[in-house]
């Protein structure tokens, strides 16, 4: 770990593709001699917000009818969210000792590609670039679109059509937001996240005055394992599923490692802050949902947060939906933000070495990359025909 990046040679070449020490600092220089790499703009607060805005999207305000169903108690599906997220923090610091190891931008595709070798790296990136980013983007920007036109057609579904053009419209926004500037792409993602963690911070508040008013019969020991049907393994590892579900994204923050400013310190200290912070706001988000709701409401509802809304907040229960899609918004920023960078990484492009020696790479390949990434969701978006 102290020995740093591994050396390439000056050509650049490795297995005859074009590396350039994947534009590391001080690795490639333009004609008068000066740097030719990704700024490093991403500080210890913007790395905070990637990971939390990337973790936090709408799971938290969907899973816990998935996990509370399959571990079949109140008490178990809380133990379900806190050991998960010991699971998640974990397993985010095995990755983060990878990310100072292997200071490079991509993630996944790095790791395998310097570990296992170029075929494998290839086809990791490749299923992510062509299945894994477009299909989750899609969903988010489509979960985003269902919450925010939801209120405005009470009485029935919104127009397929509809959804899917403000998906759209919602990919493509971001896309050009990310093109614009590194620093409004970062900042776009700390507003949203801190949006997402009022919202969340509402809904734990309001489980604060709930229990003052003494409504927490299904928190007291003798209530909470009672069960609904008897315990199986089986599902109790269903609901382990479903809960890792909502703490999904915690790796994105290596995707981007060489703009992230001293990612020795900031990456792990990235990780100590923010897992604790989700995980301490999902225990509680769900303590606070069963004071208001019985674990058979809980269960009926196919959006746990707006029924809590509508059943605390009267005629403001049109906060939660709001809240739902902001959080949505957010998650599709962070992960065009983050995606992006697998694909434009000098070391994918089998290019001449004339593209990586001018400041072409800053200007146009991290714009080819974003607008890459957004075309297949905003196709996975378009009306079937």
């Amino acid at each position: 770990m102290t020995e740093g990046p591994r050396k390439r040679n000056s050509s650049g070449v490795d297995g005859g593709q074009f590396e350039s020490s994947d534009l590391q600092p001080g690795s490639g220089k333009d004609a008068g001699g000066s740097r030719v790499a990704l700024q490093k703009q991403i500080g210890l607060v913007s790395a905070c917000g990637i990971i939390i805005g990337n973790i936090i999207g709408s799971g938290i305000f969907v899973s816990p009818k998935g996990v509370l169903e399959n571990a079949s108690s109140v008490g178990v599906a809380i133990i379900v969210w806190v050991t998960t997220g010991a699971i998640t923090a974990i397993g985010a610091l095995c990755y983060a000792e990878l990310g100072v190891t292997i200071p490079k931008s991509g993630g996944d595709y790095s790791y395998v590609k310097d570990i296992f070798g170029g075929l494998a790296g290839f086809l990791r990136l490749w299923i992510a670039v062509l299945v894994i980013y477009p299909t989750n983007q899609a969903v988010i920007a489509l979960t985003f679109s269902n919450y925010i036109l939801q209120p405005l057609f009470p009485s029935c579904l919104p127009p397929e059509n509809g959804l899917r053009l403000l998906a759209a419209v919602c990919l493509l926004l971001l896309t050009w937001v990310n093109c614009h500037s590194v620093r409004w792409a970062t900042c776009v993602q700390d507003v949203f996240t801190a949006g997402k963690l009022l919202a969340l911070g509402l809904i734990i508040i309001m489980g604060i005055v709930q229990i003052c008013k003494g409504h927490y019969y299904w928190l007291e020991p003798v209530h909470a394992f009672e069960t609904f049907r008897d315990y199986d393994v089986g599902l109790i590892a269903l609901s382990f599923l479903q809960g890792s579900f909502a703490y999904g994204g915690w790796n994105f923050l290596n995707y981007v490692t060489e703009e992230l400013v001293d990612p020795y310190r900031n990456l792990p200290r990235a990780i100590f802050i923010s897992i604790p912070v989700v995980t301490f706001v999902y225990v509680f988000a769900n303590v606070a949902y069963v004071t208001a709701m019985s674990p058979q409401e809980l269960l009926a509802s196919n959006a746990v947060a707006v029924t809590f809304g509508e059943k605390l907040l009267g005629v403001m229960s049109w906060i939660m939906p709001i809240s739902v899609a902001l959080s949505t918004f957010g998650g599709v920023n962070g992960s065009l933000f983050t995606s992006s960078r697998s694909v434009c990484l000098p070391r994918l492009h089998p290019l001449c070495p004339l593209l990586l020696s001018t400041q072409a790479y800053k200007a146009v390949v991290l714009v080819f990359s974003l607008v890459k990434c957004c075309i297949r969701p905003v196709i996975f978006d378009l009306p079937r025909t």
